[in-house]
């Protein structure tokens, strides 16, 4: 049970318990069971809530207004800030690193990239480690903890990983992480180390890991971290509650979101539904979710335009991709185990996905950078994904979107810098070059070069 105060201190609860999302199976679990997929049918789970109805949506939108000037510890998180949204009581001591309260960037350069009036960016890179995970790993240990876990666990391609190890050096928990060898970023990499994860690499890519992970996490006294586990995909949600609050609660057209193993899409979707369930919104954005090509088996149940086309069987019709690849890492994911409720959140929206190419992620990538704002490379499918829309008239250019950056510039800096100095990387067969590179310029050490320099570069330059 969770409790907490409205501004008449009036208690107001809420019942909570972990329930199937498969509808011809609804086996329910109280919260305290260590369990990440259904015992009766395999299914994925969800927390599913009955909200009192004390939870009057003004006076919810009143309390979380009033908690960003507080100092309290709570307050500082834009997770806990918004707690009557989470399954956990006020007494429950929390592991938190103050994330969240990530900033909602205008882009005007890639608004004009991709043919809309206005852009916003939702940059949760921003977050402590660099990444949305954070949002997701702070109730996922705070459950670990209450739990007792003896050792927490994870499967990552860098984010994840450096997440669980921030958080699980907080809690004082042991943490292992299991990576593909030689298939994520050193900066990632150097971040899981240093917090002093237990780092275990693999022969195998992400999917291999996630299996192995999964058969680990048998073992009672070992909690799973992954997006599997449903207690992730409640602190993630409260993104959203974070965004609409920005928005002044006026919900935006589109919103458009990176997809690699899908718990950040199905987040987003279960936030927003529950939102406009208690009435704090009036209305549900479509919600977009843009894979890379090479690793894109969710964007694969729809058509070449991105609409979803209805299957009655989706498990038959869903294949995994055996070997992804693309060079935005974050991503490179065949198999992702949250699908199901990311087709979810697309049907609940009327949304829509779909894959690009590894040259579109670069361009959109560069072109972000020249916001002043940056990104790691699977962020940048975002606005790939945008221009694609928008060109094929799917998007309204007076549309009010919202693009959701996951992962900050710094988290991938090789990618940036071949792309840069026009070196040419491939993924898989196809070669990318730097449609908008900047690389470093070599000049004489004289007032009359580099004048000569800098002119030849800015009559050179043509951007959006």
């Amino acid at each position: 049970m969770h409790e907490s105060l409205d501004p008449q201190k009036k208690q107001v609860s809420v019942q909570a318990l972990q329930r199937c999302i498969e509808p011809d199976c609804n086996a329910t679990y109280p919260l305290n069971e260590p369990i990440y997929v259904c015992a009766a049918c395999g299914g994925l789970l969800d927390i599913e809530y009955c909200f009192d109805k004390a939870f009057n949506a003004t006076v919810l939108k009143k309390i979380w207004n009033e908690r960003r000037s507080s100092a309290g510890a709570r307050d500082s998180s834009g997770v806990w800030r918004h707690r009557e949204l989470l399954p956990f009581a006020d007494s429950v001591p929390v592991v938190s690193m103050a994330e969240g309260n990530t900033p909602l960037y205008a882009a005007p350069r890639s608004a004009r990239y991709c043919g809309l009036q206005s852009l916003l960016l939702k940059h949760q890179g921003c977050n402590p480690t660099g990444s949305f995970k954070d949002t997701g790993m702070t109730t996922a240990i705070t459950q670990a903890r209450l739990l007792s876990a003896r050792l927490v666990a994870c499967a990552s391609t860098g984010n994840t990983a450096a997440s669980l190890a921030a958080y699980a050096a907080r809690a004082e928990i042991p943490c292992a992480i299991l990576v593909p060898q030689g298939q994520v970023s050193h900066a990632k990499l150097a971040q899981a180390l240093d917090y002093g994860g237990m780092v275990l690499e693999i022969l195998g890519n992400f999917d291999v890991a996630m299996r192995v992970i999964r058969q680990l996490a048998e073992d009672n006294g070992v909690y799973l971290a992954n997006s599997i586990n449903p207690f992730r995909i409640e602190g993630q949600k409260t993104v959203v509650a974070e965004l609409m609050q920005q928005l002044d609660w006026k919900v935006p057209d589109q919103v458009v979101v990176p997809g690699g193993n899908l718990g950040n899409s199905s987040a987003l979707g279960k936030g927003f539904k529950e939102l406009f369930d208690l009435q704090v919104i009036d209305s549900l954005p479509q919600i977009n979710i843009i894979q890379a090509e090479g690793a894109a088996p969710f964007a694969h149940l729809f058509s070449s335009r991105g609409q979803y086309r209805p299957v009655k069987d989706a498990v038959r019709k869903f294949s995994p991709v055996e070997q992804p690849t693309t060079r935005a890492t974050a991503i490179k994911i065949g198999a992702p185990v949250s699908w199901k409720k990311a087709l979810r959140a697309i049907e609940w929206t009327n949304g829509r996905a779909l894959a690009v190419t590894e040259q579109e992620i670069a361009d959109a990538k560069a072109i972000i950078g020249r916001d002043g704002i940056g990104c790691e490379p699977a962020s940048a499918t975002t606005l790939a994904g945008i221009k694609r829309l928008v060109t094929e008239r799917i998007i309204r250019k007076d549309e009010k979107v919202v693009a959701v950056l996951t992962g900050h510039l710094l988290k991938d800096t090789e990618y940036v810098i071949g792309y840069h100095q026009k070196r040419g990387s491939s993924a898989g067969s196809e070669l990318m070059t730097g449609s908008f590179s900047n690389h470093p310029i070599a000049v004489e050490a004289t007032r009359d070069a580099i004048l000569k320099a800098l002119e030849r570069e800015q009559q050179k330059r043509q951007l959006p």
